[in-house]
């Protein structure tokens, strides 16, 4: 059983990065899911494709490296809020990760969405993880 399945889906990217591979599963969840939309959209990973097993699902993630200096185009996986300490950010006071350069993803009452779209809607929510 995981406590906190955000990090343990961050670690795992983080460690497929570290490791130099192309493709990391990771079971399935509807945040998840959300999560991986966000960093398609964005560009941090080439591609996802979400599959059904027994239980819960998989998602397969291709990770985006550069053509000359296998580079990752993910450099920074952080959580921000987690089980024993929720952060929480207002409309006003929403965070910018790398002076605009990265993402913040937050939970909201309109779904899972970067900081980005949450100022352009004026909503606050969960501070889930930063990401450059």
């Amino acid at each position: 059983m995981l406590t906190d399945p955000v990090a343990d889906y961050l670690t795992r990217i983080r460690n497929a990065v570290k490791a130099n591979l192309r493709v990391v599963e990771i079971p399935a969840s509807s945040l998840k899911k959300a999560i991986t939309k966000i960093l398609f959209e964005k560009g941090y990973i080439l591609n996802y494709k979400f599959e059904d097993d027994s239980k819960q699902g998989i998602i397969k993630i291709a990770l985006k490296f550069h053509p000359v200096s296998k580079i990752s185009a993910v450099s920074k996986l952080q959580r921000v809020s987690r089980p024993g300490l929720r952060k929480y950010a207002s409309a006003d006071n929403l965070p910018r990760v790398m002076n605009g350069l990265g993402i913040a993803i937050l939970s909201t009452s309109q779904g899972v969405i970067t900081d980005k779209e949450a100022r352009k809607l004026k909503v606050g929510g969960e501070v889930l993880c930063y990401i450059s």
